[in-house]
């Protein structure tokens, strides 16, 4: 029993360790964008540890569900930005190439190519 408690413990001091999703990664919102600016216009789009970080909006990734036989998958997205709140859901889908994504909302379809390390 003393065995187990000392293991228990052990791991509460261990750290958290955030895995990458498969949707991972800063994303030029259009062909000038720049890489090295997250989150406001002209700049970058970032998805990390399920958080979507858009222009002055953040969301978390919640409720993942894979759609059978695509590469993408439909979240349940919390979002706040600009003093409000709300949740809607999106799919991600990597585009065929894997350099990029498409992210889809209720009537809106982006396409978004991925920033290469040195850009940002």
């Amino acid at each position: 029993m003393q065995t187990m408690r000392y293991v228990l413990c052990l791991a509460c001091l261990l750290p958290v360790v955030a895995t990458a999703g498969p949707f991972d990664g800063v994303y030029k919102q259009t062909a000038n964008s720049e890489c090295s600016l997250v989150g406001v216009d002209g700049g970058s789009l970032k998805i990390e540890e399920s958080i979507f970080y858009g222009v002055e909006v953040q969301c978390q990734m919640a409720r993942p569900v894979d759609i059978n036989d695509m590469n993408a998958t439909i979240y349940q997205m919390e979002c706040s930005g600009e003093g409000e709140a709300w949740t809607e859901r999106a799919m991600i889908m990597h585009d065929a190439e894997k350099t990029g994504i498409y992210m889809i909302w209720d009537g809106y379809a982006f396409r978004y190519d991925r920033c290469e390390e040195g850009e940002f």
